[in-house]
């Protein structure tokens, strides 16, 4: 890649669908540098021809067996040759300038940012307001991740193995690779191409059948966590209301079955309360004709089961999945995030050690909880007072940013406490406190004590040696835990999940 050009191939998975011709015309006509070649992935189960406009693109067109959407980009981008993947989707819409502005948005980008994203407009009709289904499609545009129009890496989407083809749908696997992507230590760029994304045609029951996704978020869950829509930009689901309105109507239907009249009654008023007040929410916004007002009653009142028995059908699916990623970081304070002076006492004298703004800036955008875990033994022996303890952890923050806990143990050698390291106290206190299973943390420091504390906690444990360290330490931990040169490195490590 030079200053004026850049090595992209393009990827589009298909399913056969008529905007494919338009958008491979657009893409032809466009202004800026061609593609290396144009892979149209056939994703459809049955064969035949895939009909293709002539354009003066180097289009190929590959067949990826009808697995779904992550498994067509991962043939595509494994045929691809580009140093750059831009992945589009059958359906998107590209400007004019699209490739000149795909170069501006990659052009100059270092090796560490693995991805650019597009900005995603999706238009809605001017003349009423829009239908529950257009709303559906118009949250593309606010998606964080999205791979309508996402441009990666090649190297970084070999480095994490490309997308998790255990997504089958349209769903979460984008958002699932990006997670990974951050993980692996890259950063993902915001770019300023834009792409429009039209409202298609998806019948009467889309919202029905779009509940098969609660099954991809179980899988999401169970590698990432219970906190995995904040992962990804997400508010709250509706999961929970929707166990809710489940159980009152099963509930209406048991109790009248058993002759139990009142219990059936409340029940079933408590489900028409919870199903009424969901399907007003989803009218209120909307065109409120007759006939969307029917389609908002019936979905409105099927959506809930469905949503629990697809959460259910991926719980069960996938509760053999991987989940090597960490939920939580936890660091020694001193010596391995600042200089360490002993018994420090000045927040004036606060140094991080070099490496760990960017080390922590790293972790924070793949969305892992920071904490601190420290022994702070001055405090016991009247060398640092606790005020002055407060002020050096403020300094901390400042300087490299907020942690979600602070666990810090003020007893001295001999008092005997289960929450001095190397005893497991801290680290089990900071996992409750952040709503983590300890086993999905991991400790970094620069003692044997830390990494002792971690495994006592059944934490993993990752030493940074410094000069203070002794040898035996490293030898030990190099059988037990991981060793690292230097905190970028630990925390790459543990957030690439190496055991």
């Amino acid at each position: 890649m030079n200053g004026h050009t850049i090595d992209y191939s393009i990827v589009i998975p298909t399913t056969g669908r008529d905007s494919l011709r338009l958008l491979l015309e657009s893409l032809d006509t466009a202004a800026g540098p061609r593609p290396r070649e144009v892979i149209v992935v056939d994703d459809r189960r049955s064969g035949g021809e895939l009909p293709l406009p002539e354009t003066l693109l180097p289009v190929r067109v590959i067949r990826s067996g009808g697995r779904g959407p992550a498994a067509a980009r991962n043939a595509g981008w494994r045929h691809a040759a580009g140093t750059w993947i831009a992945f589009l989707d059958d359906d998107v819409i590209t400007a004019s300038d699209w490739p000149a502005r795909l170069a501006d948005d990659l052009r100059g980008l270092d090796e560490q940012t693995a991805a650019s994203t597009a900005r995603i407009e999706v238009p809605l009709p001017e003349h009423r307001r829009p239908t529950d289904a257009e709303r559906g499609t118009a949250r593309l545009a606010t998606a964080r991740w999205i791979t309508a129009d996402m441009a990666y890496r090649r190297s970084a989407l070999a480095a994490v193995g490309g997308f998790d083809e255990r997504f089958p749908r349209a769903f979460r696997e984008d958002a699932d690779l990006a997670i990974r992507i951050c993980l692996a230590g890259y950063v993902i760029a915001p770019g300023q191409r834009l792409t429009r994304h039209p409202v298609r045609e998806s019948g009467p029951m889309a919202s029905v059948r779009a509940q098969r996704g609660n099954a991809d978020n179980a899988l999401l869950r169970r590698k990432y966590g219970a906190r995995w829509r904040q992962r990804i930009g997400e508010e709250a689901g509706l999961l929970p209301r929707h166990a809710l309105t489940t159980a009152a109507g099963a509930g209406a239907v048991a109790f009248g079955l058993a002759g139990r009249k009142r219990s059936a009654l409340v029940s079933a008023a408590v489900w028409a309360m919870l199903t009424g007040e969901f399907a007003a929410r989803r009218v209120a916004p909307g065109p409120r004709t007759p006939g969307e007002i029917g389609r908002m009653a019936v979905s409105s009142a099927l959506i809930p089961p469905v949503a629990c028995w697809h959460r259910l059908r991926g719980e069960l699916r996938h509760r053999n999945a991987s989940h090597a990623s960490p939920l939580a970081l936890l660091f020694d304070r001193d010596d391995t995030l600042i200089v360490d002076i002993p018994y420090l006492c000045d927040a004036d004298r606060v140094q991080p050690v070099p490496g760990a703004v960017d080390a922590l800036r790293l972790a924070r955008a793949a969305g892992i909880q920071l904490g601190i875990v420290s022994n702070q033994s001055g405090v016991a022996r009247g060398l640092i007072s606790r005020e002055q303890l407060a002020a050096v952890n403020s300094r901390v923050e400042e300087l490299l940013g907020p942690f979600a806990t602070w666990q810090v143990c003020p007893h001295g050698e001999g008092d005997g406490c289960a929450c001095r390291k190397p005893e497991p106290g801290l680290i089990l206190r900071a996992a409750a406190e952040l709503g983590v299973d300890v086993g999905r943390c991991v400790l970094i420091g620069d003692t044997g004590a830390d990494v002792t504390a971690a495994t006592s906690a059944g934490a993993r444990g990752i030493l940074v040696p410094t000069a203070r360290t002794r040898p035996e330490e490293v030898h030990r931990a190099r059988q037990e835990a991981t060793v690292a040169h230097d905190l970028a490195e630990a925390v790459r490590l543990a957030m690439a999940g190496v055991p």
